[in-house]
């Protein structure tokens, strides 16, 4: 008896505080973010974004998080595939504990996402995806940073007619991004006083990989340009770098978008191939402290992510969690995904530290400026 008394004295206290654990837990303010990990095209910006966000909101919860409550984070692998992009976004919005999405990565998923107004209809806010494409960013209930394709390609234009160049060559994938841009980047580049000599689309299809490459990349060299408007991303990306320095127009000058990543250039091309490439970056540069967030994003991932990289996809992270900080604040004591999204659609201009975004009823713009960027001769980017 005594022994059965003993138990269930246990018991009472155990189950209480079992009870107080579970409540704390569910105090968590939840996010949620996908992006694939796995996928070789967007690992590296996928880890970089993952990091980012965590770092911040590690540092948040170290002041004590939002009105006392911590932020989680939970992130998502969709293997890049548009339609379990779609499908993994329902499964966490029918979560209640989700309180807004983050980070998102993936161009297909996106476009399906904006195009079936999800965010819209969920009425759930979807911060700083890494996405340009004002199509899919002006749907309802998304909240940019990142600058837009059509920034980025007027700030290559620019720099390519600022440098003499002449005659002008476009090399575009045929889905995503690559039909509008490549349309962009012709009208922008004739109202430049450039030349277009080519303007050739390369087909996706995986199996034919090789031979479409190398049959797009002949028909850029054939067309003698002075620089050629990279607009494409992932192995494609790469691929092009390789083919055309071995090509008979090895010299000419190539201009990629921010989609392109120096580092896998480099891997899969060489550092001697990738160097001079010049690459527009839709977020600041984060490699030097120029500015008040790019300080605060090296302290934070110092201190909260050490063993993580310093890199354009992080701190881009980085930003998109200061965000999502930001709207939880305002959206009071208690916030729901209602009281999120009326926040940030209230948010007028906010100043992250001499970069600003700007959501209003009346639109939502992210930084909107391009900086421009060039691999050196050790395959580093220089500004």
């Amino acid at each position: 008896m005594r022994i059965l008394t003993r138990a269930l004295a246990a018991m009472a206290v155990c189950f209480p505080l079992a009870l107080i654990a579970g409540a704390a837990q569910s105090q968590d303010l939840v996010v949620a973010q996908i992006a694939s990990h796995t996928n070789i095209a967007s690992a590296t910006n996928a880890k970089g974004l993952t990091a980012g966000l965590n770092a911040y909101f590690a540092y948040a919860n170290a002041q004590g998080g939002v009105n006392g409550k911590q932020v989680t984070l939970l992130t998502r692998d969709d293997d890049l595939n548009a339609g379990k992009m779609v499908a993994t976004t329902k499964e966490l919005i029918a979560n209640k504990d989700v309180l807004a999405l983050v980070g998102f990565l993936n161009t297909g998923g996106l476009t399906e996402l904006a195009k079936q107004n999800i965010p819209g209809e969920a009425g759930i806010a979807m911060i700083a995806p890494l996405q340009g494409n004002k199509n899919i960013v002006g749907a309802d209930n998304f909240f940019p940073f990142r600058s837009g394709f059509t920034e980025e390609v007027t700030a290559l234009v620019a720099e390519a007619k600022s440098t003499q160049k002449k005659r002008v060559a476009i090399f575009y994938w045929n889905t995503a991004f690559g039909p509008p841009m490549s349309q962009f980047a012709q009208t922008a580049a004739k109202n430049q006083g450039l030349e277009v000599v080519a303007n050739v689309a390369v087909d996706v299809a995986p199996d034919k990989f090789e031979a479409n490459m190398k049959a797009a990349v002949a028909e850029i060299a054939k067309s003698k340009p002075d620089a050629v408007f990279l607009i494409s991303a992932g192995r494609f990306a790469n691929a092009f770098v390789t083919l055309i320095r071995d090509s008979a127009a090895a010299d000419t000058q190539i201009y990629a978008m921010s989609v392109v990543l120096a580092e896998d250039v480099v891997k899969a091309a060489g550092a001697a191939k990738a160097r001079g490439m010049v690459i527009a970056q839709a977020t600041p540069f984060p490699f030097s402290p120029t500015l008040p967030v790019v300080s605060e994003y090296l302290r934070v991932m110092k201190q909260h992510a050490p063993n993580e990289a310093v890199s354009f996809s992080s701190f881009e992270g980085f930003v998109g969690g200061k965000i999502t900080v930001e709207a939880l604040k305002r959206a009071g004591p208690n916030p729901t995904r209602e009281k999120i999204v009326k926040a940030l659609n209230n948010l007028g201009e906010l100043n992250l530290g001499g970069v600003y975004v700007n959501y209003s009823p009346k639109g939502r713009t992210g930084w909107g400026s391009v900086d421009l960027t060039i691999v050196g001769a050790n395959g580093k980017l220089l500004r």
